[in-house]
């Protein structure tokens, strides 16, 4: 498991798929970061596509609140009807974004 993931290892499953948001800041940029992983460079989703990428990726399915704090991390981009979502380019190493925003 990689370095970071330790942080967030309580709420991930045996499948790395996260159980539950954290409430603490830290661990929720990690868990945001970590989803942003599995938004694939250069494709562009649909909203129920981006929704149906995270609820692939989270047991507790809130892909609104998850694709709004993508959003809002600047993890991922989107139209201005929210149409149609990418992951933005130049995402930062997992350090530089914590410190970026904590």
């Amino acid at each position: 498991m990689e370095d970071y993931l330790l942080d967030i290892k309580p709420f991930l499953n045996n499948d790395g798929l996260l159980i539950a948001f954290p409430a603490k800041h830290k661990k929720k940029l990690i868990a945001l970061w970590y989803l942003s992983t599995k938004v694939k460079n250069d494709a562009v989703y649909s909203e129920s596509e981006i929704n149906a990428l995270l609820n692939e990726w989270t047991t507790f399915h809130d892909p609104a609140t998850l694709r709004r704090e993508l959003y809002n991390k600047n993890l991922i981009n989107r139209t201005p009807d929210c149409g149609k979502y990418w992951k933005e380019k130049n995402i930062p190493t997992i350090k530089d974004f914590i410190d970026k925003n904590v």
